[in-house]
């Protein structure tokens, strides 16, 4: 099974046990599961030095998901975002084979239009092919045109918890990969996921993982509920990492 489980950033619970005592925080992460999604980048650019520094850090098999700058989705909303591309593209690329998905989300409000994504994803795809997920968070966008247009550029929609809509749980776009982001339900970013909730979720991700590449990331980070999930998740799927993965 090609399965990766994380949490977005690499903070966790410093009184859990699962994590060594030595080590920086990401590197004690890195220790315990094989992937994390980093979200800093959303709110502010990261050289690449520091990539190259994060990934040096981490096993050969790990993997750091990027969320895509917020200038690009929620200030100049897909149009004209070139040279944020660029910039985005190059500092990532630090990252080296370790860079896994890049993680796309559009805010609530920004509604499908078929002209604007497919100029930016023409544009995204001549500046790299890098493995992409896009999540979008408005109804317009779950919907057959747009789904065979995320798969044209090979593009996969993320599958969301809480789901705004039905199909919003469910994965879209490029079949190659899934890529879940469980955000907390009832309370987004708070609430825990109760064990019979992991169970199904695990048994989904078996099933998933028999054909494409397959994440779940937790987002419930507020209250440290997305270490304990995602430890719960691991631990149903047998993914524990070996003690002592070596870089």
């Amino acid at each position: 099974m090609d399965i990766r489980i994380g949490t977005a950033g690499w903070s966790f619970p410093r009184a859990l046990e699962a994590f060594p005592v030595a080590g920086t925080s990401l590197e004690r992460y890195a220790a315990v599961f094989g992937c994390v999604e980093i979200n800093s980048s959303f709110y502010r650019p990261h050289q690449r030095k520091t990539y190259e520094r994060w990934a040096a850090s981490t096993p050969k098999d790990f993997r750091l998901a990027v969320k895509a700058p917020r200038t690009i989705t929620h200030e100049r909303r897909l149009a004209d975002t070139g040279d944020l591309m660029a910039r985005f593209l190059d500092e990532t690329d630090g990252l080296g084979d370790k860079r896994g998905p890049l993680l796309i989300q559009l805010p609530p409000s920004l509604k499908f239009d078929a002209g604007l994504a497919e100029r930016f994803l023409v544009d995204w795809r001549l500046r790299t092919n890098a493995a992409t997920v896009l999540e979008p968070r408005h109804v317009t966008w779950f919907t057959a045109e747009a789904e065979v247009l995320l798969s044209s550029f090979g593009v996969a929609r993320v599958a969301a918890d809480p789901a705004i809509v039905p199909e919003a749980a469910k994965p879209g776009g490029a079949s190659s990969l899934v890529y879940r982001r469980w955000h907390g339900s009832p309370d987004i970013y708070e609430s825990a996921y109760p064990p019979e909730t992991l169970d199904r979720l695990a048994a989904r991700l078996r099933s998933e993982a028999d054909s494409a590449e397959t994440w779940c990331v937790f987002d419930n980070t507020k209250l440290g509920a997305a270490t304990t999930d995602a430890l719960g998740l691991r631990d149903r799927l047998g993914t524990t990492r070996p003690k002592h993965t070596l870089l």
